[in-house]
């Protein structure tokens, strides 16, 4: 199985109660025209919006999405009576994608921050995460703390956590599509380093992977990750029971375990 980031994967005792944009329940008044449950229901598919980002949403060799996010999505869809559409989306726009109805969430290890919360209804944390940054294994040594990345030049996926990290750090980058990108970018030597989530590092990144070069240095935050779906959305409030009816059935964690991220999933 993929290897593991202990140090930023630490499995919680218990569940927040808080989700952002304080998504309505089910049955919290909205009218079927209203609510994006019935929406969904009625148009007989989930669509989920996503990047490709290993081990929570990427394509297997028969070019299927798979990954802990792309199947507990499938499950979800299945536990609603629909299909599920995966859409790769730019990051950037994320909230312009949802609000123009061209997809009905974003799934795909989104980082809760404070511009996601007051943008979308989001589900409960449902996975613990952190920014970290990479860079080549022979100079790893120079970089191990925040001050001595002061000189060099990041890529960064354009509108995601770990843009928001280097410019808070105050740190030289360029934005590009895609964290996969970022790697490239470091393994081509066009940038001196990437700072991208801990569970894709932890997929992509060191001995065995295919940027075996590469490693992962310093840790600059923790974060959780959730689900975004449009303002005041119902789909929230559903997604939040099937998490946690996911947890007790034992379903999540094989998920979880499946993909190497068991050590970050939150209990229900």
């Amino acid at each position: 199985m993929k290897k593991l980031l202990a140090l930023t994967m630490t499995l919680l005792l218990s569940f927040s109660l808080t989700a952002c944009g304080e998504p309505k329940s089910e049955n919290a008044g909205a009218s079927a025209s209203e609510s994006d449950l019935a929406y969904v229901k009625e148009k007989g598919s989930l669509v989920v919006g996503i990047t490709d980002f290993e081990p929570m949403d990427y394509k297997d060799a028969n070019g299927d999405w798979i990954g802990f996010d792309a199947d507990m999505a499938k499950a979800f869809a299945e536990s609603l009576g629909v299909s599920v559409e995966f859409v790769v989306i730019d990051w950037d726009n994320k909230v312009m994608e949802l609000d123009g109805k061209t997809i009905d969430c974003v799934w795909n290890g989104m980082t809760l921050n404070d511009e996601v919360k007051s943008a979308m209804a989001c589900t409960n944390p449902y996975l613990n995460n952190g920014q970290i940054v990479i860079v080549p294994k022979d100079v790893a040594d120079q970089y191990q703390d925040v001050e001595s990345l002061k000189d060099l030049t990041f890529a960064v996926e354009a509108g995601s956590a770990g843009e928001a990290q280097a410019t808070e750090n105050g740190l030289s980058f360029t934005p590009v599509n895609t964290q996969a990108d970022a790697l490239m970018e470091v393994a081509s030597g066009t940038s001196d380093g990437a700072i991208i989530d801990s569970l894709m590092a932890a997929a992509m990144v060191g001995d065995g992977t295919g940027y075996a070069d590469l490693t992962y240095t310093v840790s600059l935050n923790s974060e959780e990750y959730g689900v975004g779906f449009r303002k005041d959305s119902d789909l929230a409030a559903a997604l939040n029971a099937f998490f946690s009816s996911s947890y007790e059935d034992g379903s999540m964690m094989t998920y979880a375990t499946t993909y190497g991220v068991s050590a970050a999933v939150i209990a229900q």
